[in-house]
């Protein structure tokens, strides 16, 4: 049986979901939460096995709280729910501990995918966090060192510049492109020109994407 506690401060999609997934028989939804901070309460009290968390709450953010329970209980697996995707987000939710991102218009069979494949332990497959491997996930959390110059071999074989090699391993970093910027000492349009050019080289449309396909050459 997995245990699921669920935090969203939309009560109609809180509800909506909370039956839905009642109707899996090996799921059991053991609370339900409309803001972080009663997450992290409820996570204390029942101890589920699975949190599915939305990113934007009142009184504690979702990635905060999230970020509170991984430290406290790091056997609970946190996905992150939201309406947007947008990469810092991602990102930020990974390196508060969460396992997976899901966005909130992904169909009933995804979802219950995504939730026995975390709480299982895999790789999650999904078209909203399907190029996250476990090696990537460490990378963005910060739990492996990322080497000074990248593979040669790599930046050949996609035709990167030094330069660009130099974006691609900030990008690791999670940086944003005004950062990218300050540690290049170039502008921020120009950030953005080397990024369409690497999105371009290798065939990708995001820097999720990019970092992802980067890495699974090496």
């Amino acid at each position: 049986m997995i245990k699921i506690l669920i935090a969203d401060d939309q009560r109609l999609f809180r509800q909506g979901l909370k039956s839905l997934l009642e109707q899996e028989r090996d799921f059991k939804i053991v609370g339900d939460a409309s803001d972080g901070q009663e997450a992290f309460t409820l996570a204390q009290e029942t101890r589920p096995d699975i949190i599915l968390m939305d990113v934007e709450m009142p009184k504690l953010d979702g990635i905060s709280s999230a970020r509170m329970v991984a430290e406290r209980y790091p056997d609970t697996k946190i996905l992150m729910l939201s309406v947007y995707n947008e990469d810092e987000r991602v990102i930020a939710a990974i390196k508060a501990g969460a396992s997976g991102y899901i966005l909130k218009d992904a169909d009933h069979r995804e979802f219950i995918k995504i939730i026995k494949s975390a709480h299982s332990g895999k790789s999650i497959v999904s078209p909203f966090l399907a190029n996250l491997t476990p090696r990537i996930l460490a990378i963005i959390r910060g739990e492996t060192r990322i080497a000074e110059e990248m593979d040669k071999e790599i930046m050949k074989k996609f035709s990167l510049t030094e330069r660009e090699n130099k974006i691609l391993e900030l990008l690791l970093k999670g940086k944003c492109n005004k950062e990218i910027a300050g540690f290049t000492h170039v502008s921020v349009e120009t950030v953005k020109s080397h990024l369409q050019n690497i999105y371009r080289k290798l065939g990708v449309s995001s820097r999720l994407e990019a970092v992802a396909l980067f890495l699974e050459q090496k």
